[in-house]
């Protein structure tokens, strides 16, 4: 189970783990020859001329002789990239160079180990005088503090340090030239900045007493700026990774075929070295210091065993779970188009595979399917279903393409509400209730009308 949820790439990685610390393991087609004689006539056919037990107590269980190579520790074992300093190893640096005082400079360095990834302090200016003072011996106030915390805002990225969003954004705004636009932009998360936050526009209209061009200027102006300035130096270093599709897919006039990615299915096979010591144990005599031996031998080729025949079981069940896909949404796979999407949840594969649901979820997830159409998550086939005005069952994507596709076309200065939404919806047969509306909405990371609306 473990690895039927393995990726195509996670899988050769754990292939290449198991090939160097199983050396009864080897990559390439099992030989056949009569130098190397299969695994299963040797510890099986030819038992009268060697048999394993024979070196082996007979009160020695079953399990003692078995071994996956693969700890606990391993598996969960997470392998991050490296991509030079951290946000904290930065920030630590200028502050060193920026302040000379032994005492500031240790508050300023325990203020940027509080920073969260995003470069926000999230912890009271109290609680660290009462951290600083029971971990460091050093003693000091909330107004001290709140003086060296606007030296490591004084930092680079600009924005690191605050407290909040807009003093994050208050923060790079007073680094940049004073235009207008710039000043303007700064009123508004001054004064109106919950008005801002809703985009009640006419509220921060009044309340400023400025024109809506003034605000348009001043919001450009805030749009440009970071919120997650932490975020920064992360995201200027690591590069967009690419998917590797587990499957790929042809059409060619009407009819798919379907392949593993070479990576899912390697050759692989026992050692030939391993099976020449068993050869050489049967020509042997059978001595009682050769039982260490041969337990070793014993556990090491069970383990490459187990390890070929789990690799097989996974590429039969990828292959048979893959197919039933495709022939449950034959018509998309045909023509592309997202609306021939039927509705599909994972219990109908493992009926049509007959497995369980969480085998079939395990093959879903992670996993991706190359087309003719552009490389797709198998989890983008499953969807809900619901019913037409005609009462006709359709995939709950569908809905929501119409609905995105609506919202793509709105009046931006007069965004369609849930409600209007869900009007719309029913003239094209769809009857869904603006709860749901708001739901799909939501799924697809659009924000409510209020938030959508732009200045002319």
């Amino acid at each position: 189970m473990k690895m039927l949820q393995l990726p195509t790439v996670e899988l050769e990685k754990r292939i290449k783990e198991e090939l160097e610390i199983n050396p009864a393991l080897d990559e390439g087609e099992e030989q056949t020859s009569a130098t190397n004689t299969d695994l299963e006539e040797n510890t099986e056919n030819k038992r009268d001329e060697f048999n394993f037990d024979d070196y082996t107590n007979d009160e020695t269980p079953y399990y003692k002789t078995q071994s996956n190579n693969y700890s606990k520790e391993l598996e969960e074992q997470q392998k991050p990239l490296s991509f030079g300093d951290s946000l904290s190893e930065r920030l630590t640096k200028q502050i060193r160079l920026k302040i000379k005082d032994d005492d500031t400079k240790k508050i300023a360095e325990h203020i940027i180990g509080n920073l969260d990834e995003s470069g926000y302090l999230r912890r009271e200016l109290f609680n660290i005088v009462d951290d600083l003072a029971f971990s460091q011996n050093i003693f000091t106030s909330e107004e001290n503090l709140e003086k060296i915390l606007i030296e490591v805002q004084d930092l680079d990225p600009a924005g690191v340090g605050a407290r909040n969003l807009n003093e994050c954004l208050l923060i790079q705004l007073r680094k940049k030239k004073k235009t207008i636009s710039i000043k303007t932009a700064e009123a508004i998360l001054e004064n109106c900045f919950d008005e801002f936050t809703k985009k009640h526009y006419a509220k921060i209209s009044k309340k400023l007493d400025i024109d809506n061009i003034a605000i348009k200027e001043a919001i450009a102006e805030i749009v440009k700026l970071n919120p997650k300035p932490g975020n920064s130096l992360i995201d200027t270093q690591i590069s967009i990774q690419q998917i590797t599709p587990d499957f790929t897919l042809v059409e060619n006039d009407g009819n798919i075929t379907v392949e593993l990615n070479h990576r899912n299915a390697p050759q692989l096979k026992v050692s030939s070295d391993y099976l020449e010591m068993i050869k050489g144990f049967q020509e042997s005599d059978k001595k009682e210091r050769a039982k260490d031996a041969i337990l070793f031998i014993k556990q090491k080729v069970d383990s490459a065993k187990w390890f070929i025949e789990a690799i097989k079981q996974r590429q039969n069940t990828l292959l048979k779970t893959m197919e039933a896909i495709i022939s449950f949404q034959k018509e998309f796979f045909l023509s592309g188009d997202e609306k021939k999407l039927k509705p599909m949840i994972l219990k109908d594969i493992a009926a049509i595979v007959e497995m369980d649901i969480s085998t079939i979820s395990r093959v879903a997830n992670s996993k991706h399917v190359s087309t003719p159409y552009g490389i797709f998550s198998l989890k983008y086939f499953f969807s809900e279903s619901l019913l037409t005005e005609s009462g006709e069952e359709v995939s709950t994507r569908e809905v929501k393409t119409i609905l995105n596709e609506a919202i793509d076309k709105e009046d931006k200065t007069k965004p369609l509400t849930d409600e209007k939404l869900a009007e719309l919806l029913k003239k094209k047969g769809y009857l869904i209730a603006r709860r749901t509306v708001a739901k799909y909405r939501e799924q697809l990371h659009i924000p409510v009308a209020r938030l959508r609306k732009q200045l002319l």
